[in-house]
């Protein structure tokens, strides 16, 4: 018993520290979390996809939701920040069924990085997958509305020794052409990189 009272004035402060970590780190984990979709911020997603696209098969996709300034404009702010929830919550499910992970980046527009395998049906995938998931009727209470995405996918396969910038900015063209032909997703084209 008198080496437990011994113990107490160095082990209560200890105690105290490591709960104040604890709480500090649970803050700081919150704090690079989208608030509105609970999806990671750009920061952390960086951090992550530089570590996930060691796997061969590491494909990287950018979303932007088409109308969506109309939503706003017609049904209120309330009602986009529904979609935006909602849209972040169904890629984020997606995601993990695919070996991945997605963020928010801002306003409407989302990046993930999946694992496609080669032989994967990227129509299949994208088109009967993912864009059917996004644009399933939600109900805000106001209206049914039927969210839109257009998006982009590069695989690192198609762009050998390319790095995470080469491969957004791969998603990121393919995502406004998509946009531009009315198409639910365009992949990256082909990329030979400057030495």
């Amino acid at each position: 018993m008198n080496l437990i009272l011994q113990a107490l004035p160095v082990a209560a402060p200890t105690v105290g520290w490591v709960t104040h970590a604890c709480f500090l780190a649970r803050r700081l984990r919150s704090a690079r979390r989208d608030p509105l979709t609970g999806l990671m911020g750009r920061t952390e997603f960086t951090g992550r996809a530089l570590r996930a696209l060691r796997h061969p098969h590491a494909a990287v996709l950018l979303l932007d939701l088409n109308g969506f300034k109309q939503i706003n404009d017609t049904h209120g702010h309330a009602v986009g920040d529904q979609v935006i929830a909602a849209v972040g919550r169904r890629l984020d499910a997606w995601c993990a069924e695919h070996g991945g992970f997605a963020a928010r980046l801002g306003g409407d527009e989302f990046a993930a990085l999946v694992r496609l395998a080669p032989e994967a049906d990227l129509d299949a995938e994208l088109t009967h997958g993912l864009s059917a998931r996004l644009s399933a009727p939600l109900d805000t209470g106001r209206a049914t509305l039927t969210p839109r995405a257009s998006i982009g996918v590069c695989r690192k396969a198609f762009r050998p020794g390319a790095g995470l910038p080469d491969l957004l900015r791969g998603a990121d063209e393919a995502m406004y052409a998509a946009k531009r032909r009315g198409e639910h997703w365009r992949p990256g084209t082909h990329l030979t990189l400057a030495s």
